[in-house]
C-alpha cells in the first residue's frame, strides 16, 4: 500500500465521521514514537476503526476478525490501508507472522485485544494475543479509549432523527512498554501482561464503560 493513500484519505474520511458524528479527540498531542508501536483500544463500533485512524499520525495495520471480510466494503477499504484478518477461534499463525512483520517494517499495528465489539458496550476480559505480540518484540505500546460510536448506528437504525450526531471521544493515553519476562513467555507472564493493556485502555474511558475493569485500581 503507498502511503499517499493513506494520507490522502484522512481529509475526506474527517469530514465524513465529522457529519454523522461529534467527535472530539483528546491528547492528540501525545508523543508517539516513530518505532514499532502496538495500538490497544476497546471496540464498541466499526467507526472506531477509521476515527482511530485519522486520530493517530502513525499509519496503522489492524489485525481484523475475518468475519469483517464478509462485507465487501469494509474488505476493501481493509485491504486498502494494509489490514489483515486473525481468526479468532484458533491459533492464527499466519496473522501473528504478519503482525510481527508490520512491526519489523516499523509500522503502527492495531489490535482491539477484546476480539470482538463488545455487545454490552462494557470493557470485555481481554484475549492474550496482544500481550503475546508485545513479548516477542518489545514494542511501544499505545492505549486509547474509544466512547459513543456505538450510538452512531442508532441513527441509521431509525432510532434517532437524521440530523442526530452523538459525541464520541477518542482518548488517546501514554506509550508505555511491558516488563521484559525471562525466557519465552508463559501463560502467567500473558495474563499479567494483558492486565496491565486493560487497564490502561480502563483508565482512558468513562467509569460507565469500564466493564470488568472498573472496580480494582492498579
Amino acid at each position: 500500500m503507498s502511503i499517499s493513500i493513506y494520507d490522502f484519505s484522512r481529509p475526506p474520511i474527517a469530514v465524513a465521521l465529522s457529519i454523522v458524528c461529534d467527535y472530539e479527540i483528546k491528547n492528540r498531542k501525545v508523543n508517539i514514537p516513530d518505532e514499532p508501536l502496538i495500538l490497544v483500544s476497546n471496540h464498541l463500533s466499526w467507526f472506531d476503526i477509521p476515527l482511530l485512524g485519522i486520530a493517530i499520525p502513525r499509519r496503522i495495520s489492524f489485525m481484523a476478525k475475518k468475519e469483517y471480510f464478509h462485507s465487501p466494503v469494509h474488505a476493501f477499504l481493509l485491504r486498502l490501508y494494509g489490514s489483515f484478518t486473525v481468526d479468532r477461534g484458533s491459533v492464527d499463525r499466519t496473522a501473528f507472522d504478519q503482525a510481527a512483520k508490520a512491526l519489523q517494517d516499523g509500522r503502527a499495528l492495531g489490535i482491539f485485544p477484546e476480539g470482538t465489539r463488545s455487545r454490552t458496550l462494557q470493557l470485555q476480559q481481554g484475549k492474550l494475543g496482544a500481550a503475546f505480540i508485545a513479548l516477542r518484540s518489545n514494542p511501544v505500546i499505545l492505549p486509547v479509549g474509544i466512547s459513543g460510536t456505538e450510538k452512531i448506528r442508532q441513527k441509521y437504525e431509525g432510532k434517532k432523527r437524521l440530523f442526530y450526531r452523538p459525541k464520541v471521544t477518542v482518548n488517546i493515553g501514554q506509550p508505555f512498554r511491558l516488563p521484559p519476562v525471562n525466557g519465552k513467555p508463559g501463560r502467567a507472564d500473558l495474563t499479567k501482561s494483558t492486565e496491565t493493556i486493560m487497564r490502561q485502555i480502563a483508565d482512558l474511558l468513562p467509569e460507565d464503560y469500564r466493564g470488568v475493569y472498573r472496580h480494582n485500581g492498579h
